[in-house]
Parts: C-alpha cells; sequence; structure tokens
C-alpha cells in the first residue's frame, strides 16, 4: 500500500517543473518498463501489482524501491487514461554532446519540436535506423514527459539525447561538416547523394526550420509527393515524425547503395 506522500510524489512527475525539481521521471506498461530496467537509467522504485510480480523478474542489480499496489492505487499515480499494471520511476540523466561526432556519424536536430508524441515518435525511428545522437533545442517539448517516453517504447535508452542552444552548437561545428535541412527549396533528396556523417535537422511541426538556424543548413533537401494528380501533392505537409523516418530511411538506402 503507498502513503499519501508517495502517491502524491510519483504523481507530481507528471508536471515538468516537479521532474526537473527531483531529477526523476517515471515509465509505465511491461515493455518499457522491463527496457528502462536494463539500461543505463537508474531506476528508483517500482509499484506493480502483486500478479504483475509474480509474472515478471527484476534485474539482480535492481536497488530502488519495490512496492505491490492495488490498481485503485495506479489509477492515482498513472499519466496514462488507462493504467498498466505497473510503473517505474527513475533518474533523469543529462548528456553532453561534442559537435565533433558530426564529423564521423550522422546526428538529428530538432528544431523546436513541441508535440511530445512527435519527439517520442522520432526517437523511436531513429533508434531503429541506427542514429545515435539526437541534439534537441531549448524549446523543444521535455524529453521526460510521460507522453514522449510512452512514444520511445523504450528507444530512449539507446539514443543519446540531449538539450543545446542550437545556434551555438552550429558554431561549433567544424566548417567541413555538411547540415542538412528538409525546405521546400530544397533538392529532392532521391537524386541527391548523401552524406553518411553530419547533421539532418528536422523542424518544427507548423513552421518548419527556424529562420536563425537556416543560415547554418548547407545541403537544402526535400521528400518529393507522388501525388497521382500533382507532384506537388494534396496533402500540405508532413507531420514531422513521418518526415524524420523517411528521411533518416532515405540517408540509411542511399549509403548502402553507394557502397
Amino acid at each position: 500500500m503507498l502513503s499519501k506522500n508517495k502517491i502524491k510524489h510519483i504523481a507530481s512527475l507528471h508536471q515538468k517543473k516537479q521532474r526537473e525539481l527531483r531529477g526523476e521521471f517515471i515509465a509505465e506498461g511491461t515493455k518499457l518498463v522491463m527496457e528502462l530496467l536494463n539500461s543505463h537509467f537508474e531506476a528508483t522504485g517500482i509499484y506493480a501489482t502483486s500478479e504483475w510480480f509474480e509474472n515478471n523478474r527484476l534485474p539482480i542489480n535492481f536497488t530502488g524501491e519495490k512496492s505491490i499496489v492495488s490498481m485503485n492505487e495506479m489509477e492515482r499515480i498513472t499519466a496514462l487514461y488507462t493504467p498498466s499494471p505497473c510503473l517505474l520511476t527513475l533518474k533523469t540523466r543529462n548528456v553532453v554532446f561534442n559537435a565533433s561526432i558530426a564529423n564521423s556519424a550522422l546526428v538529428l536536430v530538432l528544431d523546436d519540436i513541441k508535440d511530445p508524441g512527435n519527439l517520442g515518435t522520432i526517437i523511436r525511428a531513429a533508434d531503429w535506423f541506427g542514429f545515435r545522437h539526437i541534439v534537441c533545442s531549448e524549446q523543444t517539448v521535455d524529453l521526460f514527459n510521460p507522453k514522449t517516453i510512452q512514444s520511445t517504447m523504450g528507444s530512449i535508452a539507446r539514443v543519446n539525447i540531449c538539450y543545446r542552444n542550437l545556434e551555438t552548437m552550429f558554431k561549433e561545428l567544424d566548417g567541413t561538416v555538411k547540415v542538412y535541412g528538409a525546405l521546400l527549396d530544397g533538392t529532392n533528396m532521391l537524386d541527391k547523394e548523401l552524406s553518411d556523417a553530419g547533421i539532418i535537422v528536422i523542424g518544427n511541426e507548423s513552421r518548419g526550420i527556424s529562420e536563425t538556424i537556416r543560415p547554418y543548413i548547407s545541403d537544402k533537401i526535400f521528400i518529393p509527393s507522388f501525388h497521382p494528380d500533382d507532384l506537388s501533392g494534396g496533402a500540405e505537409s508532413l507531420n514531422a515524425s513521418i518526415a524524420n523516418a523517411i528521411i533518416c530511411y532515405e540517408f540509411r538506402r542511399n549509403r548502402m547503395i553507394s557502397k
């Protein structure tokens, strides 16, 4: 049984201010919980039903709090519409990004992504396509938002994600690093030879890439439409997470063909 203070503590982690103050976040659902229990994140507590504990084994190195809770209690601490039988609390991590990484690997840069579901899906796609580094603008939605964590489906454990002032970061780059950005006046990415190292900028859901960031773009690209009646396409634009997945795929496909 959880104390009132413990319920209040866990429920407070739904809020960004409290996550930052306490240095903790939550994850829910068996698959996500088990992924994070076996990751580099430090778990501080697990709260689950007795049946869940009977059917799932914790890592031998788990040192956090372990509490059996009822589904009624789960309803008071969950951030989900329908509570799962398990909830994990973990310590947040601050990742430092060294700009020199872009000399030898592809790095995703997220310019003011606002929707937590989009951020989580972008992280999941990055993991699928083998992108290990993401840099978020300071205005991008909080990585540890419960909706973001849920949308990553565990990929947050395999991708290094940090927040930076993007203009400062771009100034730190080696002058030879390619910076790709999806823009309407860009080159059809299917007709372009793409590098296996550099920066790929994904813009805001409604405004695209910020005006302050555009001067740093060295290679403008766009995703072509294949609308049957008009190659400019019927839809006005693609969702940021969908565009990101297509771009990540094309970069990987392009390099496989060139090799």
